[in-house]
C-alpha cells in the first residue's frame, strides 16, 4: 500500500523567523497518515533565518536524528552541553526529561536548512545522549547509505528504536531498490529534485509511505536527494497508547 503526502499537504508553522513544515501533524491535530507509521513521530523540515533562535524545547525522551542540509546549527542545553552541527552532518540526540534544549542559527548572513526525524522512544525514561557524524557524498552517491541503525551497522549513528535511516544523492536515471522485510514499513522523503516511485512522480518536499509491499523502488528523474526511514512493526499495546 502506498500513502502519499504532497509538499503542499504538509502543515506549515511560522514562529518568528522560523518556518517549519510538518509531514506528520501533531499537538492535537488528527492525522491518519502519521498514525499509520507508529514509530515515526515526526518528519520536519526547518528553515531558520540568520541569527535566529528556534523555540526552546524541553525533553520528552524522543530519539531525534537531525540532518543539516545547508548552513550551521548551534545547540546548547540546561546541563551546560553545547555543540555545532555543520552542513552535511547528521546528529543523533535524546533530550532527557526536564532538560531544556535550544538551537540557534549562528550565521549573520545564511539560513540554516534542517531536516529532523523524531522516533518514539523504545523505552521510557531515556537519558540525554548525543552522537554526530559526517557521511561523505561519495558514500551516499547513487547508494542507500545507512545513517542510523539499532546495531550501529557500517559505522552509522546508533539508535535504540527498531528503525533504519538512509540517505542517498542520486544522478538522473539512477534506480534504487530497498527490500522491506515482512511486517516492516518505510517512509521516503524527497529533499530535492524529482523521483518516481512506481508510477508516482515525487518532487521536492513530497513524502510517501510504503506498507505491505516487498520493497521500495525509486528512480531519479533528475539530480535528487532523498531520505528513507525503514520501520519495524509497532507492538499493539504500545500503538494503542500513542493513538489519540
Amino acid at each position: 500500500m502506498i500513502t502519499l503526502r504532497r509538499n503542499n499537504e504538509r502543515r506549515h508553522v511560522q514562529r518568528g523567523k522560523q518556518d517549519t513544515w510538518l509531514t506528520f501533524y501533531s499537538n492535537g491535530h488528527a492525522d491518519p497518515v502519521g498514525d499509520s507509521f507508529g514509530k515515526l513521530a515526526a518528519f520536519n523540515e526547518i528553515l531558520l533565518q540568520p541569527r535566529e533562535m528556534a523555540p526552546q524545547v524541553t525533553g520528552t525522551g524522543a530519539e531525534i536524528v537531525t540532518y543539516v542540509y545547508r548552513g550551521v546549527l548551534a545547540q546548547e542545553d540546561s546541563n551546560g552541553n553545547s555543540g555545532v552541527v555543520h552542513s552535511g552532518e547528521f546528529q543523533y540526540m535524546t533530550i532527557g526529561r526536564g532538560i531544556r534544549h535550544k538551537e540557534t542559527n549562528p550565521s549573520p548572513t545564511d539560513r540554516a536548512h534542517v531536516f529532523r526525524i523524531s522516533l518514539r522512544p523504545a523505552e521510557a525514561g531515556l537519558d540525554s545522549a548525543h552522537e554526530q557524524m559526517r557521511f561523505p557524498v561519495a558514500l551516499r552517491h547513487n547508494l542507500l547509505c545507512v545513517i542510523a541503525s539499532r546495531d550501529g551497522r557500517k559505522n552509522s549513528l546508533k539508535i535504540l528504536q527498531d528503525a533504519l535511516i538512509y540517505s542517498s544523492i542520486l544522478d538522473p536515471g539512477h534506480h534504487l531498490m530497498h527490500e522491506l522485510l515482512p511486517g516492516r514499513s518505510a517512509w521516503l522523503h524527497v529533499i530535492s529534485g524529482e523521483t518516481a516511485l512506481q508510477e508516482i512522480i515525487l518532487t521536492q518536499g513530497d513524502g510517501v509511505g510504503v506498507t505491505i509491499e516487498p520493497s521500495v523502488s525509486v528512480t531519479a528523474q533528475e539530480s535528487s536527494e532523498i531520505l528513507l526511514v525503514d520501520l519495524g512493526p509497532t507492538p499493539r499495546p504500545f500503538a494503542g497508547r500513542v493513538r489519540q
